[in-house]
């Protein structure tokens, strides 16, 4: 009998990652650990999954995402006894552009929760599959990160340097067997998002982000734009001559 594939997830709270757990756990049993900031909210997500599929087995981790030596001490635990085969790394913040310029400590925890965190958890994850020449690393950057706009310039900051991390790491492992999947969800219909639908601003359905996501990460795409229009969407705006793009109100 195989044994079950062993899924991590970091910030499992989040709707992209609730989403993906869910269509992971309904695809077969697996071995799921949800790692969250707020033990609560981790137990209520991994409770919902126990329903879907009672041959899964789903843990709770709950750490401090901003704490190095938790970050690191947590995820040498889970990767202690056997190989993860895959690891998503999805937790994020999407502050008001207005109130983190004005705010220099909100400026901070943005560029913090949304940067430096992921790229701590997915150094040390990647130590330990290159180790074992095994597994799959997604990590979910953003469209927001292809060119500084003013609407949300902190935030895509962030992400640009998730991209640039995510990019770095497949050039590392170009020539073993663990994948890095870059993930640039658009606009996706998610709690973090609210404001966004307030404004009038078109989202993706959720499960079809979800979906394209574990499809990428199965496959071990290298880049997935989610939808994949938004793969257009950025080369056009990225390629506007400066004169055009300083005169658009994005």
């Amino acid at each position: 009998m195989n044994a079950k594939k062993r899924i991590v997830i970091i910030g499992a709270t989040s709707g992209i990652a609730e989403a993906c757990a869910r269509l992971w756990v309904q695809d077969q049993a697996v071995d799921l650990t949800l790692v969250g900031r707020d033990a609560l909210k981790t137990e209520a997500v991994a409770a919902d999954l126990r329903v879907r599929s009672q041959a899964s087995t789903v843990t709770v981790m709950a750490v401090d995402f901003l704490a190095e030596d938790k970050i690191k001490e947590t995820v040498d635990l889970l990767c202690l006894k056997q190989p993860v085969d895959i690891v998503l790394i999805a937790h994020g913040t999407l502050p008001d552009q207005f109130a983190a310029q004005k705010d220099s400590a909100l400026c901070k925890q943005t560029l913090e929760i949304n940067a430096i965190s992921p790229v701590l958890f997915a150094e040390v994850f990647v130590g330990h599959m290159e180790k074992a020449n095994h597994g799959t690393l997604g990590i979910i950057g953003s469209v927001a990160g292809d060119r500084g706009r003013k609407s949300n310039y902190i935030y895509g900051a962030a992400k640009g340097l998730v991209a640039r991390y995510a990019q770095g790491l497949q050039h590392r492992l170009a020539s073993s067997n663990v994948k890095v999947v870059l993930i640039k969800p658009g606009p996706t219909d998610t709690p973090m998002t609210a404001s966004l639908k307030f404004q009038g601003l078109k989202v993706a359905p959720l499960e079809e982000v979800a979906k394209k996501i574990v499809k990428a990460m199965s496959a071990g795409q290298a880049e997935a734009y989610v939808p994949w229009k938004w793969k257009i969407i950025m080369r056009v705006i990225q390629h506007l001559p400066s004169f055009i793009f300083a005169r658009l109100n994005i």
